[in-house]
């Protein structure tokens, strides 16, 4: 079992990202679970059909009880997604939220259950505390990788994101796999992610184009792996997902 985090700053596409390796992934033949670490639960939606499915928080909050079968639900690539969700809005942390979602999750077995080969983890970068810092400093990934594009914002971002992760991996968790750079066509757009890579002491270990075709699938509420299995954007998030199988974190 692979544990991969991927973060990013809030609307650089880190969610389409993940959703399109899992898929890609689960074409394969493997067992893959999504883990959706936002508040806002829209990690998984593009693999349930546009669906936005319940979130662990909610689960708890309305149910009391909970079963494995109510917060797992099978999206239709067979990815199996989760949302860890938050709080009711103004009340409470989202961090906490995400910490109480794994717990859960461990208490109930989950990963014995399904015996995920990946286990990915979308969690939101704009913000590394406690509970958004979990996946790494927890135990729970094995590897970190940031999602970014050239804008100033972003990478601040990566930066900030991948400080985080070299800290908690001298005391052992995860890993710094690299930078994946989506692309947003603003100039000189590459060179400066490289510098950042350099900067951060790392790597660019994809470089995805701007696609109108992800739009497109995303109205259908599907991954463009899914929707437009043959278009060139498709054949970019496959050989991103055997990018992401090798192991050469640093």
């Amino acid at each position: 079992m692979k544990k991969i985090a991927i973060y990013g700053k809030g609307g650089i596409g880190k969610s389409t990202v993940v959703a399109n390796i899992s898929v890609a992934l689960a074409q394969m033949g493997l067992t893959v679970m999504q883990i959706g670490c936002d508040p806002k639960s829209d990690s998984t939606r593009n693999l349930t059909g546009g669906t936005r499915i319940l979130t662990v928080l909610d689960c708890m909050r309305e149910q009391g009880d909970v079963e494995l079968e109510d917060i797992v639900i099978k999206g239709d690539s067979g990815v199996l997604c989760v949302e860890s969700g938050g709080p009711i809005p103004g009340v409470g942390c989202a961090g906490r939220g995400i910490i109480t979602a794994f717990e859960k999750l461990e208490e109930l077995d989950a990963y014995e259950a399904y015996k995920p080969d990946f286990i990915f983890y979308d969690v939101l970068g704009d913000v590394v505390c406690g509970g958004f810092a979990m996946p790494i400093r927890g135990g729970y990934a094995d590897e970190v990788c940031i999602v970014t594009s050239g804008e100033m914002m972003s990478l601040y971002a990566a930066s900030n994101i991948s400080h985080a992760v070299k800290s908690f991996g001298k005391r052992g968790y995860a890993s710094l796999k690299g930078l994946i750079f989506n692309a947003k066509n603003i100039d000189g757009e590459e060179e400066l992610v490289d510098k950042a890579a350099v900067e951060i002491g790392t790597d660019v270990i994809y470089r995805l184009p701007r696609d109108g075709q992800i739009q497109v699938a995303e109205a259908m509420g599907k991954t463009v792996v899914e929707a437009f299995p043959d278009c060139e954007m498709s054949k970019h998030f496959r050989e991103l997902a055997k990018v992401v199988m090798e192991d050469n974190a640093i």
